[in-house]
């Protein structure tokens, strides 16, 4: 079986990277194409995988196709490639906003197709995936899909209807993380600590933060009042972020995310 990929940007990378680490799928049975000649050839370097000069080859030898190209480009790489598909290969869409009936109406023709949104940070493996699948994608190859986008991290079955929330909670997440982290980094800087000690530790601190969470299975609350002891320095800090609003701006910048996501 190969896997093929129309666009080699980052998150496709990302995504070939994992795989082939995970032992999903060795470098031989990836296709990929891309616009660049660069970077075409920077990923054939890097993960030594099969390259194709058109889409075309991409869509008649992969049984697996990723559109990991922008999402203004989809419609010109599916009118591409649609006279070539078969309704045996699955398609799989990472443009938010896209939805899986868009996507059908375009090739114009039953089609196996999987929308997902993964993030940024499955360049390092631990990227978080929302995925859902039109009626033509039956139970095996939907595990099969999660198993491969369980490459770089985490990958979870969502009803399409909430994939803009996806968006916003998991794929543009990470910005609001980084000037989170950002921030604690300036302040711990004002106060004394070399700038690449201050990133290192606000950044070590939100990942063991966020591993509590996933690997204690308990409410983010009850984590929080762990630190938070009686006339404290923790409680102290707490009181500010709620005195500045700091829950409601985020729940504030997730729905203004989450609408654009609707708009898309």
């Amino acid at each position: 079986m190969k896997i093929g990929f129309i666009g080699l940007g980052n998150m496709a990378t990302a995504m070939i990277g994992g795989i082939i680490q995970k032992g999903i799928f060795k470098p031989e049975e990836i296709i990929g194409s891309n616009r660049s000649e660069e970077g075409l050839q920077k990923a054939k370097t890097r993960f030594q995988i099969v390259t194709a000069t058109t889409n075309v080859e991409i869509a008649k030898q992969a049984e697996i196709v990723v559109l990991s190209v922008k999402p203004q480009f989809y419609e010109a790489v599916i009118s591409e490639i649609k006279g070539v598909v078969n309704a045996n290969q699955i398609i799989i869409s990472i443009a938010p906003g896209k939805t899986l009936q868009w996507l059908l109406n375009l090739f114009e023709k039953e089609m196996k197709i999987v929308r997902c949104m993964p993030n940024t940070p499955a360049l390092v493996g631990e990227g978080c995936t929302g995925v859902c699948c039109n009626q033509f994608v039956n139970k095996s190859e939907i595990q099969e899909v999660l198993t491969i986008l369980s490459g770089f991290g985490r990958a979870s079955l969502v009803e399409e209807h909430m994939m803009d929330a996806v968006v916003g909670v998991s794929g543009s997440a990470p910005a609001y993380v980084f000037m989170f982290i950002e921030a604690m980094a300036d302040e711990a800087v004002a106060a004394g600590m070399p700038r690449k000690q201050a990133y290192e530790f606000a950044a070590q601190t939100v990942l063991g933060s966020a591993k509590m969470v996933l690997e204690t299975g308990r409410h983010p609350a009850e984590l929080k009042d762990m630190v938070c002891s009686p006339g404290g320095t923790t409680i102290q800090a707490v009181r500010v972020l709620e005195e500045r609003g700091f829950r409601s701006a985020v729940i504030e910048a997730m729905d203004a995310c989450i609408e654009k996501s609707r708009s898309m």
